[in-house]
């Protein structure tokens, strides 16, 4: 008789800004567990796609590639995820707007999306899995012991990804981003299908105040009460 294994699951939702990638990254470090960027899923099939030479109206065979993603998500020890797709280290290469406008193409098509519901579902494996997203603890993973929400100010995480931009000896309107990400919030939370909420058993925290050590001690400690650590 087979007996079904627990694979730990933390998921951390939450908007654009909000601390989740850093939060996801530290916590897979820290844990060991391995980790899950939901939101480069459909840049990710759009460059794989590119690179099989399949065109953005084939759903089908977008279909399959979706369904089939050879990545890995890796935190090591720098400041971002590393991605590697098929091999091939693609950090930089998914982040281009041609990319995000194909991506945009991709998401739009129903069976895309669910062949990338039963891929994010695969990142699940010993010793435990740490799931960025906006819909992880409501839609990929409804059964995980712990799920997070971070939020914050729209005026503080357009603070926090002007700085960004800035470090990194890029131009930016901080006038500019606070604008897209408030478009972006009213979209994520309004849309039909998986909007952008907490779960009902989510611990919510608001970052707005709180400095990555701090929002990292409060999940770790809700860890280990779920007995996770």
């Amino acid at each position: 008789m087979s007996t079904t294994v627990f694979i730990p699951i933390i998921t951390v939702d939450g908007p654009s800004g909000s601390g989740k990638g850093t939060i996801c990254r530290l916590l897979s470090q820290q844990l060991g567990w391995h980790l899950l960027d939901s939101g480069a899923l459909y840049r990710l099939t759009a460059v794989a796609a590119r690179h099989h030479g399949i065109p953005m109206t084939d759903e089908e065979s977008l279909k399959v590639v979706a369904a089939h993603l050879d990545v890995q998500f890796l935190a090591g020890t720098a400041a971002e995820i590393k991605i590697v797709l098929e091999g091939e280290e693609v950090t930089d290469a998914i982040r281009t707007e041609a990319i995000g406008a194909d991506a945009s193409i991709v998401a739009a098509m129903p069976s895309v999306r669910q062949a990338l519901l039963q891929r994010q579902r695969d990142f699940a494996a010993l010793p435990g899995l740490i799931a960025d997203g906006r819909d992880m603890g409501t839609v990929v993973f409804p059964e995980a012991r712990l799920k997070v929400y971070l939020d914050a100010s729209a005026e503080e995480r357009a603070s926090r990804r002007y700085k960004q931009l800035i470090s990194k000896g890029l131009s930016a309107s901080l006038e500019d981003i606070l604008l897209d990400i408030q478009a972006r919030d009213e979209r994520d939370m309004n849309r039909s299908i998986s909007p952008l909420k907490p779960a009902p058993d989510a611990v919510i925290l608001d970052t707005t105040q709180l400095t990555i050590e701090e929002v990292l001690e409060v999940v770790l400690d809700e860890a280990k009460h779920k007995g996770l650590r």
